[in-house]
């Protein structure tokens, strides 16, 4: 038999010197090229029931008419996509903490509850359907502001979204929920180059004038970025306590990069940080709102972007313009890419694909000084 024969798959086992077998039926609902997993999956479920059961499988001399397979609420076949999304985002919830699950959550929430492949199960999941699911994903235009304005979703944005059901999918063929991932290991392989280089560089002055035009909480927050390349979740999620006042060294337990660093600080920073800690117990935000709140990507970006508004500067101006325009003196400066790198939080290659170009004149400068 074939991936492609219509014929009736069946499978055999041989159990104390005694051969069985079982009628597993046509499986014509389901892609000539899924039938072999599913008949796997099938066969793997019906054995389980009857080793449960105590029962022997029907011997080869009176073998049943139709499939034995465990009912839809006790097989996999019954596990959803849904159902994928949930038990990795409790998976998260256990390894990563409450913030990464929390993320994941919203992006399922976002995108595939609100789609029909959510019902879906993975035994029944194709690649035509997770194919429409990334296409409508694409197609939804990204919120510029809260009056409606819209853009074209980026790329990046897009892989970013379709990596959280990637994962689930994932975990789900690890846990013996799908046979394979034909259906959606090509539909959701990230864009190439995604990523481009970021354009707006605000020099030192204009840094300084966005945060003499924020309020004193934001002009904490940003000043500290300003003079540290982290990410602005990072940098949001400290606690009191991640800063060492004793050693001026900050540690970094929440990043993107997965992996906790600590940061030696220059003197100059530190009244920055005793005045944004003043009198907060030490598993309090290190940097906070108004109401003692943590800042978060939502809550950010309305001040900034009114700060910048003062300043006359940039429409695009971000948080995480600040960190590259950092990122970009630093390397700029001649700082080495492997320093910059850790301080930032992310790879030596990540900033050579990004600022790799910045080290042109560096390079001029160390060849001219070889001249006899």
């Amino acid at each position: 038999m074939t991936s492609d024969s219509a014929g009736t798959w069946q499978f055999r086992v041989l159990e104390n010197g005694e051969k069985w077998e079982a009628s597993l039926g046509q499986l014509e609902t389901f892609r000539p090229s899924d039938r072999f997993g599913q008949a796997v999956l099938a066969a793997q479920a019906a054995l389980a029931q009857r080793n449960s059961a105590a029962a022997p499988l029907p011997p080869v001399a009176t073998p049943p008419a139709t499939s034995h397979v465990v009912p839809a609420e006790e097989t996999p076949a019954s596990y959803t996509v849904g159902d994928a999304c949930r038990a990795y985002v409790q998976k998260t919830l256990e390894a990563r903490g409450t913030d990464a699950a929390a993320d994941l959550e919203a992006r399922y929430r976002r995108w595939v509850q609100q789609s029909a492949i959510e019902t879906v199960q993975m035994t029944a999941l194709s690649r035509e359907q997770v194919k429409t699911f990334r296409q409508q994903l694409s197609a939804k235009p990204a919120r510029t502001n809260y009056s409606g304005g819209t853009r074209p979703r980026a790329k990046s944005t897009v892989n970013r979204d379709i990596a959280a059901l990637r994962a689930a999918l994932n975990f789900a063929l690890e846990e013996g929920h799908a046979a394979t991932d034909t259906a959606w290991k090509t539909p959701l392989k990230a864009a190439g180059n995604a990523t481009q280089r970021r354009r707006l560089y605000l020099d030192r002055e204009q840094r300084r004038a966005l945060i003499q035009a924020a309020d004193r909480a934001i002009g904490l927050f940003l000043t500290c970025m300003a003079m540290i390349p982290l990410r602005p979740g990072a940098m949001a999620a400290l606690d009191v306590d991640d800063y060492d006042v004793r050693l001026r060294a900050l540690n970094i337990g929440k990043d993107k990069g997965g992996h906790s660093r600590t940061i030696v600080l220059p003197a100059e920073i530190e009244p920055v940080l005793l005045a944004s800690i003043g009198t907060k117990r030490p598993h309090e935000p290190l940097f906070s709102r108004q109401d003692g709140a943590r800042w978060n990507k939502d809550s950010w970006k309305t001040p900034i972007k009114e700060a910048a508004r003062k300043a006359y500067l940039p429409d695009g101006t971000t948080a995480y313009t600040i960190r590259h325009s950092v990122i970009t003196d630093l390397v700029h400066g001649g700082l080495d890419l492997l320093t910059v790198a850790q301080i930032s939080g992310t790879s030596v290659a990540m900033i050579e694909k990004h600022y790799g170009h910045l080290r042109g004149d560096i390079a001029v400068s160390a060849l001219a000084r070889l001249a006899l």
